[in-house]
Parts: structure tokens; sequence; C-alpha cells
């Protein structure tokens, strides 16, 4: 399985619910990560561009998909973005790989 860092913002709304009712969304996002094939790995709160973040172990792009599309879908959350997330060991064995790629670049 593979490594996916999904990042959330809420929209002005949400944070208005949040505040009149505080929530921790924990459960309910480790449920449904799981209940779509995810293994939840951690979900933080952050400051700047995004509200937060959840980490989960897919299997492919598909499930991961699945999961930001249910969490956006009831209306709480006005952007996200995915990024795939490496190990120290698979990085290690792609620079090994380009090594003996043998690509040149342009000339100078």
């Amino acid at each position: 399985m593979t490594l996916y860092m999904a990042q959330f913002k809420y929209t002005p709304d949400a944070w208005a619910a949040f505040t009149k009712h505080p929530e921790d969304r924990t459960p309910a996002v480790e449920a449904l990560a799981e209940s779509l094939g995810c293994r939840f790995e951690a979900f933080y709160y952050s400051l700047g561009e995004y509200d937060g973040l959840v980490i989960l172990d897919a299997p492919n792009e598909a499930t991961v998909s699945a999961f930001v599309l249910a969490t956006i879908a009831p209306g709480h959350i006005n952007a996200t973005k995915t990024t795939v997330l490496m190990t120290p060991g698979d990085m290690f064995y792609a620079m090994k790989k380009a090594s003996r790629a043998g690509y040149k670049g342009p000339r100078k």
C-alpha cells in the first residue's frame, strides 16, 4: 500500500459550526477511511493554506480519491490537496534507479 497526505480546508460555515458545537472529528474520519479500505495513520490540524491533513495508507489512487470525495460530499470542506508520500528508502531506490538511466540533458 502507499501513503497519502490529504490536506483540507474547511468552509467558514464549518468553522462557525465547530465554534458553536466543538467536535473531535478523528473517530469519524478514521471510521470512514477504514470503511473504504484505507489504513488511518494520522489526523492533524495546521496553520496556513490548509486547515488540516489526514495521512492514509491506501492500496491505490481510486481508494484515496473515494475517501476525499466522501469527505467533501457533505459540503463542509471547500478545498483539498492529495499528495503521495515516499519513505526515505523508496526515494533512495528511485535515486539509484535514476543514476543508472544514463539520461543526458541538453547541451550547453
